[in-house]
């Protein structure tokens, strides 16, 4: 069934990984030797592309990658265990309040958390959550961390007024079928699995509603101790990884395809190519430190943040800016445009129709809901 597809398909892009492959050292401190860190999922196609485009290498680095797991993923990287990568920014802003010692340096991308409900069902609006029931791969993660976001900008105590309750990422939809829950709070590429299949419809989306539209989920971090080391190697890491974003954004077919055919990612192709389109790759310095201040304001309001923190001053200490990583850079910044990297106009419907050949029932009720989405 497709629902044990996209669990599958979850699990393969990374979501669960076990381990970390270093432990914390100093040696980076001496060498032009940087460690990026990476889980394993669909909107990290930057960090692969950078690696396997050489923009390391162009930067005078020699690059290594550490996967992780999402359980310590920030305690190693404010341990050493790598020196940068890039992540979203709700999910370290919690930590860096409390002094984990990382700092935010570029924005990456915009858009890949959602908020769905059933597409039959009730709930239309944030206003129609109050006092339900909402499915979250996890406490504290990044879809539950936008979820808050997004019900305490609209006057609902997410502590209070809402019942949250843990699935596993791929079970998501099967509990909302089940109803066993209201409503969900997830990530690429679930969200776009679960609109293919035709199971859910958007709530909240960080890529379509404002002022979420505009905003940076994922930022350059970098640890703290290395960037006091090693200024120069960090600006060169967060100027490669900023290359790889623009280089994404412009060939996200190719990007898509580099990210499983080179065994980041256990996907296949189209499914990753769908979900990465979705998300938008323009880097900005000045848009990755607006969007540290804008989502330290709401997850403050959403009572995310202590009471007595001082949103501005919070945002002064995550974020730093580096030599040579600037807007006007970016804006002069080339990169190539890959043949067959872009993608087709009719991708989407090419991926619903091959979830639903691959689905043994309900096709061709599927089938029709499908050519409906798409008038």
């Amino acid at each position: 069934m497709l629902g044990a597809k996209i669990t599958a398909v979850v699990v393969l892009a990374g979501l669960g990984i076990t381990g970390c492959g270093h432990k914390d050292s100093d040696s980076a401190s001496t060498s032009n030797k940087i460690r990026v860190g990476y889980v394993g999922i669909t909107c990290e196609a930057p960090i692969f592309s950078a690696v396997e485009n050489g923009y390391f290498k162009e930067e005078g680095l020699d690059v290594s990658l550490v996967k992780c797991e999402w359980a310590n993923y920030k305690d190693i990287l404010a341990l050493g265990g790598f020196d940068i990568t890039h992540h979203l920014v709700m999910y370290f802003l919690k930590p860096i309040e409390q002094g984990l010692d990382v700092k935010f340096t570029g924005g990456i991308h915009r858009g890949c958390l959602r908020v769905q409900a059933a597409v039959n069902g009730k709930i239309n609006s944030i206003g129609d959550l109050r006092g339900k029931s909402i499915g979250v791969p996890g406490m504290g993660t990044p879809p539950f961390i936008f979820a808050n976001r997004v019900l305490g900008a609209h006057g609902i105590d997410p502590s209070k007024e809402i019942t949250w309750r843990v699935f596993p990422a791929g079970e998501l939809g099967l509990a909302l079928d089940k109803g066993e829950i209201d409503a969900i709070a997830d990530s690429e590429p679930i969200g776009s699995l679960l609109i293919a299949e035709g199971k859910v419809k958007n709530v909240a989306d960080q890529a379509q509603d404002a002022p979420y539209k505009d905003e940076y989920c994922c930022a350059v971090i970098v640890n703290g101790k290395f960037l006091r080391l090693n200024p120069k190697a960090a600006a060169a890491g967060t100027r490669a990884l900023l290359k790889g974003a623009k280089w994404v954004e412009t060939n996200p077919a190719a990007a898509a395809r580099l990210s499983v055919e080179k065994g980041y990612l256990a996907s296949n192709p189209e499914l990753n190519t769908v979900a990465l389109s979705h998300l938008r790759y323009v880097p900005s310095v000045s848009g990755g430190e607006a969007a540290v201040s804008s989502a330290a304001a709401e997850m403050k309001v959403a009572g995310m943040l202590s009471p007595s923190t001082d949103v501005s001053d919070l945002a002064k200490r995550a974020f730093v800016h580096l030599d040579g990583v600037t807007d006007e850079w970016l804006q002069n910044l080339q990169v190539e445009k890959v043949a067959g990297g872009q993608v087709p106009p009719d991708q989407d419907i090419r991926l619903y129709a091959e979830l639903i050949l691959h689905d043994t029932e309900g096709s061709c009720c599927k089938a029709k809901k499908v050519l409906e989405a798409q008038k």
